[in-house]
């Protein structure tokens, strides 16, 4: 039986930022302001759109936000490469939770596209991993595609997200 945890409050995701959460030298989030959600919501090891697991995090939007005040002066928005550093981070939160070692890193993504703008009237970014595939070898990777819905509708769309986790040498 699983016992791990399915959903963490911003607390325990700083415990992650920290490196507290799975040990030193394994798979750690960003600490704020670059920490790009607030609490992971739901997450599992089976489910998703391919059966394979999933995570979903929320991020509450305010206006006093530090990336609305630079990007844009006078039409402040929030850059989509947050968004898409938010679903890296939760894809290695993902590989770190089913306790695989090593530091997690963005390697790449297929497409990405960018259909609706979170502003500073947006109130919730809803973000969702699902996943194809973890792979178990030298390097674990994981696969997913991602999204993100703004104030409940489509914003972010990513497919084949991949993070790897990279142990240190001795």
């Amino acid at each position: 039986m699983n016992t791990r945890k399915s959903s963490f409050s911003y607390d325990d995701i700083l415990t992650c930022s920290h490196g507290d959460m799975f040990g030193q030298g394994n798979a750690q989030l960003p600490l704020p302001p670059m920490l790009m959600f607030h609490r992971i919501t739901a997450i599992s090891e089976t489910g998703g759109e391919y059966g394979k697991g999933y995570v979903r995090a929320e991020f509450d939007v305010t206006p006093e936000l530090w990336f609305f005040k630079c990007h844009f002066e006078g039409d402040p928005v929030m850059p989509g490469c947050l968004g898409l550093d938010a679903l890296w981070q939760m894809t290695g939160f993902f590989l770190g939770w089913l306790g695989e070692p090593g530091r997690g890193r963005a390697i790449s993504c297929g497409e990405v596209k960018l259909t609706k703008m979170v502003t500073p009237e947006t109130k919730l970014v809803e973000f969702g991993v699902d996943f194809k595939r973890v792979i178990r070898g030298r390097l674990v990777l994981g696969i997913g595609d991602g999204w993100a819905n703004a104030d409940g509708e489509p914003s972010y769309k990513a497919s084949d997200l991949r993070v790897g986790l990279f142990q240190e040498k001795a």
